[in-house]
This record gives C-alpha cells, structure tokens and sequence, in this order.
C-alpha cells in the first residue's frame, strides 16, 4: 500500500511541465495530428501569416516540446525513487510495473493520435531503474553519449569505411504510414482506431528511432534524474549561477550548430558536383553519411535550445514578475497525463475523418490549438481545486500501487 510523504512538491517543474505541453500541443494543431491535410489561403496577407506561424512554431517548439516533457520525465522518477527511499522502500521494480501502465495509456492515446510519444517513452524508461545508482559523474558522461548519438556515429563509419551506399540499422516505415495517411484522411473511427493502433504505432516507433529519439530521449531522462538528485530546481544563488553558465553555454553553442544544419548541406552539395567519384571526400558526403552526420547536429542544437528555454523559464519563475502567470498554469502541468491523452482526443475529433475533418490553413490551425489550450487550463484550475491528482494521474497512481 502507498504511504504518503510530506515531501512538497517542485512547483517550477509543474510550470515547466504545462508549458512544454502547451507547446506539444499546438505543434500537433498546425500539423493536423499528423494528417497534414491544411490549406492554402487565397489572401496574400494569410499566407505570410501562414508562414510565420509555421516557421516561427517550428524553430521554437518542434523537437524542444518533448526534450523538455523527457527532462521532466526524469526528475519525476528521482523524486518517486527518494520518497520511496525515505520509507525505506525499493521503487526500481515498482517504476518498471509503472511503465507498463504507461505502456497501456500509450497504446490509448495512440488509437486517437498516431503520432504519440508514451509508448517511447515506457520503453525508454526502463533505462532509469538501470542507472539510477550510479554516481553522477558517470551518469552525466552516459548522458553525453547518448546525447551525441552514438548509432549514428555507427552508421557514418559503416558509410564512410564500408559501403559508401548502404544504410545500416534502418526501418522502412512508410508502407505503414501511407496506410495511416489514408485511413485519417478517409477512414471510419474504427479503421483509424485499428490503423493507429497497428501502423501508427510501427510508423512512429520507427521514426523515432530513425530520427535518434531512442537515444536522445535516453539522455534527457538521465539529465533529468541528474537534475532532482542535484536538487537543480531550488532557488538557490549557486543553482542560479549554475543555469546562467548552462544559459550562456547554450547560447554559444546554439548559433554555430544550427548554422552548420543549414550550410553543411549546401556545401556537400558544392563540393560533390567539383569531386572525382570514389575519391576518399566523396565517401564521406554520400547521403547515409550526410544524414547520420546532420542528425547529430539536429540533436545538439534543438538540446541547446531547450536549454535556454528552460533555463529561461526558470530566471522568469524565480527573478521576474513573469512568476505569477506561471503559476497560473502550473495545474495544468500536474495534469500533464490527461492533458496529453485528451489533446489528442480532441484533436483527432477536429481534424480526422471520424470527427469534423477540417481543412484549414496555420493561422486558423493554431487558433483552434490556443481554444483547446485555454478550455484545458481552466478546466485544470477548475479540477485542481477539488482534487489532488488529474483523472489519468489518479487512475496511474492507484494503480502503481496496486500491489
């Protein structure tokens, strides 16, 4: 049986928390959950407008929303793994009977949204109740690892001293997502249902690791573990000089890397049409090596990138007037589970072929994410004033420790 604690809770982390799955969630809208079926407006006006919300979306969120919600994910865990500590119990095999669950409310979602990241997330998992022992310094040189890829520094030796024209350790998913595609776009609710649950979740799951989301996502839990175990959310002047190195590192890091993700390409390109085939330089612009070698650059930048948002996040939270509107949505963070499942209920309602199908352009895309947005915080105010634990965080909750 569950015993309580009286640990309070990380209230910076439940803003954290809510931003990034605001962020997921109007990412998801501009995308059509997946469906990519939006419009072109007639008006000139629209269409920049248009562009701006797509670009301006992308740069800021796309890859940077999950970063920050797989942080979280691991300072969670540290916090469940002390609590249990201090009664004196082991909370390893209880957070693996954990991911199980959270196995199950993946496959949930999925059925509405074929492009959910739970089911990653509870295979991932199961890399905290492995390392969480280990001393921080070796946990933080593992993270490092993991963060730069190392499958794809694997695929870029077999390309660069092997078979300059083979891809190593790749799955082809698209049959899987064009049967996705169609049933979304003109499907029953039950072919969706069946064709996310099968194909979107075979699509997604190979995307993700094509796209180094296993390893990354590995990194961040760590980081995050890290984080609770340093108690790096406390308002402390030496944690607060600790994230103004990690903000300015972040910074100096950010601009280069995501410089390189845009020339190396048009330079591999120069120096291919200039180069003699076979030559050894060729070997290393061939495209399995290009594309390993631009997704390690992708990982990095879009990492510092989330790093300055939450290191921002953080300054705002405890050094400005910015902390109040915060709070605000801090409920909404603590509801992060039924947030994250119900957003995509709704989505799919809105956009799919089952519910309303709507074919619109960005703007009017993104202004249907900020409705769901403001109805889903105030519902959280709302339920949080009554209750303790979100709907889903209740039933999981219960049902860790159901035995």
């Amino acid at each position: 049986m569950e015993q309580k604690t009286t640990t309070p809770r990380v209230e910076v982390a439940d803003a954290i928390r809510g931003i990034a799955v605001a962020m997921i969630l109007l990412i998801h809208s501009i995308e059509h959950f997946n469906l990519y079926n939006q419009t072109d407006p007639d008006s000139p006006l629209m269409r920049l407008c248009d562009q701006m919300v797509w670009d301006s979306l992308w740069f800021t969120v796309a890859g940077k929303a999950y970063a920050i919600f797989a942080l979280l994910f691991g300072f969670s865990f540290y916090i469940m793994d002390r609590n249990a500590a201090q009664r004196g119990e082991d909370f390893r095999l209880r957070f693996c009977w954990r991911m199980v669950l959270l196995f199950l409310f993946g496959c949930l979602n999925a059925a509405f949204f074929c492009g959910e990241v739970l089911v990653l997330y509870s295979i991932v998992g199961f890399v905290l109740p492995l390392v969480c022992r280990m001393k921080t310094r070796s946990l933080l040189i593992l993270a490092a690892i993991l963060m730069l890829q190392p499958i794809e520094w694997l695929k870029m030796g077999y390309a660069a001293f092997v078979d300059s024209n083979a891809s190593i350790l790749q799955f082809n998913y698209s049959p899987y997502w064009n049967r996705a595609m169609e049933n979304l776009e003109n499907g029953s609710f039950l072919d969706i249902l069946k064709s996310n649950l099968w194909d979107g979740q075979i699509f997604s799951l190979a995307w993700a690791w094509g796209a180094g989301r296993f390893m990354q996502t590995a990194s961040l839990f760590i980081l995050g573990f890290v984080v609770g175990r340093k108690a790096l959310f406390a308002n402390t002047t030496s944690n607060r000089r600790l994230w103004g190195r990690a903000l300015a590192m972040a910074l100096i890091c950010f601009f280069p890397l995501y410089g390189l993700s845009s020339l190396i390409p048009a330079f591999a390109k120069t120096l291919t049409l200039e180069m003699v085939e076979g030559s050894p330089l060729s070997l290393l612009l061939s495209k399995p090596f290009m594309t390993s070698l631009m997704l390690v650059i992708s990982s990095l930048h879009k990492f510092c990138f989330m790093t300055v948002i939450v290191t921002s996040l953080l300054f705002a939270f405890y050094t400005t007037r910015l902390e109040r509107p915060l709070r605000f949505i801090m409920p909404y963070g603590r509801m992060s589970l039924t947030n994250y499942i119900t957003q995509s209920i709704i989505g799919a309602f809105f956009f799919y072929h089952w519910g309303l199908h709507l074919h619109v352009c960005d703007t009017l895309s993104v202004a249907i994410g900020i409705s769901i947005l403001a109805l889903q915080i105030l519902f959280c105010r709302w339920w949080m004033s009554r209750h303790k634990h979100g709907p889903l965080e209740y039933i999981w909750k219960k049902l860790t420790w159901i035995y």
